[in-house]
């Protein structure tokens, strides 16, 4: 395999998907050399074939506002590999959404899932529709014509979407109540379910928690710990508030929260009550998060800034995709960060991760550190399947041990002579050669 002739090709197949693109580049010069030792990949095209994804569904979605007035949006599935299992991704619903960004969150995924060491495929889908500002009917009106086109092409043996930016319990509910009227069958075909119809205990937080599990065992790795570290976190939904919420209780001290107005600096450290706040600001106050310096004296909030100005021991991106760049890259390094972990989906522009890695700051990649949201999903797809819930201590554990797997790979095929451990280089392998090898054994389908 050469790296840049396969991506001239991409570039040629698939001009302006900047993002997708950018995923691929990523993956594929970190297995060049491996992949290379591996006659039997190159023999079965596997390089070629895994980049492309299986299938690409896209589809018209009308809806009727509260005044009667029709609306048209493009939904999407980009069913992207299920070598070593059904389909499984998220469905995302915001104006942002296209198809560059469905198959980088696709292709990631693949990765992802595998590392997981469940039998998952990858996959990911969605809108263009924002919920923001509408209201419950609206949004029931377009998650029941979004299913009306989708159902046919999922199922728990199939396809299984979850939840993602813009998809919560409320969208997940009225997904879920579509696909069971049209299929006719009560199946765990969808992820992050309530709990009084087959959802998991601590599915909300499990992308933060896991996220810190793993932030832990980086740190214990290279013989630090959490306890008595700050932490700059972005974002102030679940995968934040997760974040926030596991970093307190063993000890860290979290200073920051974010949102699209800007970002809240607050020196004493969130708690309890804090961390609480956050998801109410959230419900009622369309991202915005100024209103927490109005709240809790001594904080201040920076209008327009992103948290990665502020001193601290540790980053967590837990937003959204490219959210910290070369320039916050350069800050963080020069304010002394020993760690960034993205939970948060490729959170970390290229020439921010080519800094950190050149730095030998320790570096986790969003495939590796925030696999916990998924690795919970497929929790609930094994409680679904036996039909019994697990009890959130069992949950928690199972997740603790699927973090701790997903380290030790990681380790395993990112430590380089000098002993620094290139994470992005050990998921990239475990993940890849998992899927790889599942696909040389099956043959060329």
């Amino acid at each position: 395999m050469n790296v840049n002739d396969l991506m001239a090709e991409l570039e040629r197949r698939h001009p302006g998907e900047s993002e997708y693109l950018q995923a691929v580049r990523e993956v594929l010069t970190t297995i060049e050399e491996v992949y290379n030792e591996h006659p039997e990949f190159e023999a079965a095209k596997i390089a070629e074939r895994i980049v492309e994804p299986d299938r690409v569904f896209i589809f018209k979605v009308p809806w009727e506002d509260d005044r009667g007035t029709v609306h048209v949006n493009l939904g999407y599935r980009v069913q992207f590999n299920n070598a070593i299992g059904p389909y499984k991704g998220g469905l995302r619903f915001h104006s942002s959404v296209n198809l560059s960004i469905l198959k980088f969150l696709g292709f990631e995924q693949i990765f992802k899932n595998a590392l997981t060491t469940l039998p998952m495929g990858g996959a990911k889908g969605g809108s263009d529709f924002n919920p923001r500002g509408k209201s419950d009917r609206e949004i029931m009106r377009f998650c029941q014509a979004f299913m009306t086109e989708l159902w046919r092409y999922i199922g728990p043996e199939t396809d299984v979407p979850a939840g993602d930016i813009g998809v919560g319990a409320r969208e997940v509910g009225y997904l879920y109540g579509m696909y069971r009227k049209l299929a006719r069958e009560n199946t765990g075909v969808i992820t992050g379910k309530g709990l009084s119809y087959g959802g998991s205990l601590i599915r909300p937080e499990a992308t933060g928690y896991g996220a810190v599990y793993f932030l832990r065992q980086m740190l214990e790795t290279a013989g630090d710990k959490l306890q008595g570290k700050t932490v700059s976190i972005s974002g102030f939904g679940n995968v934040a508030w997760g974040a926030a919420k596991k970093a307190t209780e063993l000890g860290a001290k979290v200073l920051t929260i974010s949102g699209p107005d800007g970002y809240i600096y607050d020196p004493a450290g969130l708690d309890a009550e804090k961390i609480d706040y956050m998801l109410e600001l959230r419900a009622t106050n369309n991202d915005i998060v100024s209103p927490y310096a109005e709240r809790f004296a001594g904080s201040k909030f920076y209008e327009g800034r992103k948290p990665w100005e502020v001193r601290v021991d540790i980053a967590l991106p837990c937003a959204t995709q490219n959210e910290l760049d070369g320039d916050d890259a350069r800050t963080l390094i020069q304010n002394g960060v020993m760690c960034v972990a993205e939970a948060s989906n490729m959170g970390c522009t290229p020439e921010a991760i080519d800094a950190f890695i050149e730095n030998r700051i320790l570096y986790g990649p969003g495939k590796a550190v925030n696999a916990g949201g998924v690795a919970t999903s497929g929790l609930e797809m094994s409680q679904n399947s036996m039909k019994l819930n697990w009890v959130a201590s069992e949950v928690d554990e199972r997740l603790r041990q699927i973090m701790s797997s997903i380290h030790h790979a990681c380790v395993e095929y990112g430590t380089e002579r000098d002993g620094y451990i290139n994470y992005m280089k050990g998921a990239n392998i475990a993940g890849f050669m998992k899927v790889a090898r599942s696909m040389v054994e099956q043959g060329i389908v």
